[in-house]
């Protein structure tokens, strides 16, 4: 990638859960105390596409309004200001290879510690745990605020 090594970039896994959520709040502060900056990253990927059994899916996906919305959550979360200054990524594919492609040469990668999917109880989701162990930077690893 044709980054600027001296860059102190801060990607954050985002994907609508709560801890998510605390995961891109917990790296905007990080990016201010080290002057950094944020890039949030959303991954989606059609169900059905890797196996047999997927259901019909439409393949018509609406990048443009996928973005739009991404700003949108941006902005319902850190507030129009500070989310006008995290630059917003939406790619196609596994959500954690996604995230490890983006994270490559950054100053620390952080997810929540569970996203939309899987069991409640588990200590940590699929994702968090996957790029816990092959990240080329470090991970942070952020829960949702008890309510």
């Amino acid at each position: 990638m044709d980054r600027d090594v001296s860059e102190r970039r801060v990607v954050v896994g985002v994907d609508g859960s709560p801890s998510s959520y605390e995961a891109l709040r917990w790296g905007v502060r990080y990016a201010g105390l080290v002057g950094g900056t944020v890039e949030a990253v959303a991954a989606w990927e059609l169900p059905g596409l890797q196996g047999w059994s997927g259901p019909a899916v439409d393949m018509d996906v609406d990048e443009e309004d996928a973005r739009q919305r991404m700003r949108q959550e941006l902005a319902d979360v850190l507030g129009a200001d500070e989310a006008g200054a995290v630059t917003a990524r939406l790619a196609h594919g596994n959500a954690a290879e996604v995230l490890l492609r983006a994270a490559e040469g950054a100053e620390v990668l952080v997810v929540g510690r569970r996203g939309r999917g899987g069991f409640a109880r588990a200590l940590l989701g699929s994702v968090s745990q996957h790029v816990s162990h092959h990240a080329s930077c470090p991970v942070v690893i952020v829960g949702a605020k008890e309510s």
